[in-house]
């Protein structure tokens, strides 16, 4: 399977200015060369290489490796806008925003990430230095940093491109690793239901609850802070809001890798499957109180349920996807199903057999149960492949200036926790 590790560059400052350069010269010819697939609408790769592989290389300096990339990047933007199109997410045909994105060429950030293959860039790793291809010449000895278990994985599976990339003035890689997978566990002896919430981020069928007080805590501060700092709009309150503007994601995606690395490790110590619910839409179907939908909108329930399938599979520990449906409303000792039942959002009272439990504990073991008949009745793990091409394009977001639409390598990156 494939990974993802994403380690920190540490250039001198020549250095920084020659990766700098590098960026800012392979975005602006990504930007024509998208405007020419737009233009001449040629959007396969061998196609509009004959269009613009010569001019790229005279005009902007670029390698025949890097403009050969330039080109490539282009046409996986396009090919990303398409699939967003035909599945609806940028709105009905005919609709402003579909409009928008179909009426303009997609567009490159300055800083959008670059992909880099084995001519253009070598690792020594034992040494953690790398040489790396620019437009002012091949550098060499580039410090980068990476924990001792990202460096063995570095050293053991690297294979296939890598990604260069800035964000907030620091300088990342993005590898892609090929890791083994553990064989898939075809007879599990139960499954664990986890039961995704806001007050409580995960609860198990076990019984245990990994609350989100603290996490609910801190998104509620910050949300304050970033209000008064708005309010101010003075340089030093932007320069302070553009210094916070990622805390609050990167504290919630630490604590997602968390209790998704225990979530795995306890199913694979007894030999049971995963039971998660199927919340695809939720953001679309629920209709909320202007109150709480701050507090819905920041909800990575998404994040925590990819992060447990990608490390599932890595494990070999099987996962299912249930129907939510009345999950909250059912008894998991008799299964009756009343609106009653859920007395409040902590506590579940059954109106017909009296059973008493935590609410989301009642939920997580109607999910293990829903699974296990699902499983018996022949369903197939649905933990899928971990988020490869959406990781290895951190901050390589190409968007049509209005749309915003992403292209097939962008997201979030899957580090090898």
């Amino acid at each position: 399977m494939k990974l993802v590790v994403q380690v920190r560059l540490v250039p001198t400052s020549v250095q920084a200015a020659a990766l700098q350069a590098t960026l800012l010269a392979c975005n602006e010819a990504a930007n024509w060369v998208s405007s020419v697939a737009f233009e001449k609408d040629v959007k396969s790769n061998f196609s509009l290489r004959g269009h613009t592989y010569r001019q790229i290389k005279a005009r902007w300096g670029l390698g025949a490796q890097a403009a050969q990339h330039v080109i490539k990047k282009t046409c996986d933007a396009y090919a990303a806008l398409k699939a967003n199109l035909r599945a609806g997410n940028l709105g009905r045909p005919g609709s402003r925003r579909h409009r928008q994105a179909v009426e303009k060429p997609v567009a490159f950030r300055p800083q959008g990430a670059q992909p880099y293959d084995d001519r253009m860039l070598s690792w020594q790793i034992e040494r953690r230095r790398i040489s790396i291809w620019t437009t002012a010449g091949r550098i060499q000895d580039v410090v980068f940093t990476a924990s001792p278990e990202q460096t063995a994985t570095l050293a053991l599976y690297r294979k296939g491109e890598s990604d260069l990339l800035s964000r907030d003035g620091m300088w990342f890689l993005n590898a892609t690793c090929e890791v083994p997978e553990a064989p898939l566990n075809t007879d599990p002896v139960d499954f664990l239901g986890i039961d995704l919430g806001i007050v409580n981020i995960a609860t198990t069928s076990d019984g245990e609850i990994m609350a989100g007080r603290r996490l609910n805590r801190i998104r509620s501060r910050e949300r304050g802070l970033r209000g008064k700092l708005q309010k101010k709009n003075t340089p030093s309150a932007k320069r302070r809001l553009k210094k916070r503007r990622r805390k609050e994601a990167r504290w919630a995606k630490d604590i997602n890798h968390k209790i998704a690395k225990h979530v795995v490790a306890e199913a694979e110590r007894t030999d049971r499957g995963i039971a998660l619910e199927d919340l695809t839409g939720i953001h679309d179907r629920v209709r909320l109180a202007k109150p709480q939908r701050a507090t819905h909108s920041s909800w990575a329930f998404a994040q925590l349920g990819q992060f447990i399938a990608y490390k599932a599979r890595k494990a070999g520990v099987p996962v299912v996807h249930v129907d939510p449906a009345y999950t909250s409303r059912t008894c998991a000792a008799c299964g009756h199903i009343d609106k009653a039942n859920r007395v409040s959002q902590a506590w579940f009272a059954c109106r017909s057999c009296g059973f008493v439990d935590h609410a989301d504990r009642n939920g997580s073991r109607i999910i293990r149960v829903r699974a296990w008949e699902l499983w018996r009745r022949g369903a197939q793990s649905t933990a899928p492949d971990p988020p490869t091409e959406a990781g290895r394009g951190t901050g390589r977001k190409c968007s049509t200036t209005a749309s915003g639409a992403r292209c097939a390598r962008s997201g979030p990156s899957v580090q090898d926790r």
